[in-house]
């Protein structure tokens, strides 16, 4: 099982493949197995490198509970050394969710490091989108997450929640957003579920900015979890090609 070491926190990761290096990033409440069960993995495998980051608080890496350890620049650090450890100088980069403002913060510190990145499920200049009754905090995100999602949540126990939360709180952190991806050298694509409430915001700023945008099936998590096949073949196409446009791109 192998773990890197960065800023004093043991961070998990797994390992398919060959050839140039993918790595994949999961959003709050899952881990790096979720893309082996979604499949992404499977689909990557036979022409790259594919690793799958656990994000501190997550599966087997450490779980702190100081907030002051999940910074953006903090977590950008914790995937770089990932990359290090695999001996490559740059890897194509798919965040999801929370993993989106990861890749983000990839972006915006390291990107020299980038080939090419995909951000899914994340708006980068918003961040959360806001509830009926304003910015959504904690303990109502995780209500709702239980219910939507029970699966996700069993293994939040009262030892562990206090990270869950501080990853939770830093999705705030927004600065440079907008420029680390506006001003990119490496090709973007931002890829958003049809059911995801953020979906027809990130479109239009897909389009407003000039980003290949891949809308798919599902709601914001069955997008991740349960992707449609054209997804999987536009985001292996997106990093085969080095992020060069296709006809699907819009």
């Amino acid at each position: 099982m192998p773990f890197v070491s960065n800023r004093g926190q043991r961070i998990h990761y797994t390992v398919e493949g060959s050839g140039p290096l993918v790595v994949l990033q999961h959003g709050l409440l899952m881990d790096a197995n979720s893309w082996r069960d979604s499949g992404f993995v499977g689909t990557l495998a036979d022409r790259f490198t594919v690793a799958c980051i656990d994000s501190l608080g997550h599966g087997f890496s450490d779980k702190p509970s100081d907030p002051e350890l999940y910074g953006q620049q903090q977590r950008a650090g914790d995937v770089v050394a990932v990359i290090d450890a695999l001996g490559h100088k740059r890897a194509h980069l798919l965040g999801y969710s929370m993993g989106g403002w990861m890749a983000v913060a990839v972006a915006k510190h390291h990107p020299e490091r980038l080939s090419t990145l995909v951000i899914g499920g994340w708006d980068p200049v918003n961040g959360l989108p806001a509830g009926p009754k304003g910015p959504v905090t904690f303990d109502p995100f995780m209500i709702l997450a239980k219910r939507a999602a029970p699966a996700l949540t069993r293994w939040v126990t009262p030892e562990v929640k206090p990270g869950v939360r501080a990853c939770f709180d830093a999705l705030r952190e927004l600065d440079g957003a907008y420029d680390a991806i506006t001003a990119a050298s490496f090709p973007v694509l931002l890829w958003q579920g049809q059911g995801d409430t953020g979906h027809d915001r990130m479109q239009a700023f897909a389009a407003a900015n000039g980003f290949p945008f891949l809308s798919s099936a599902g709601d914001h998590i069955a997008a991740v979890l349960r992707p449609d096949t054209e997804a999987t073949k536009r985001i292996y196409s997106f990093f085969e090609s080095g992020g060069a446009p296709s006809s699907a791109d819009h």
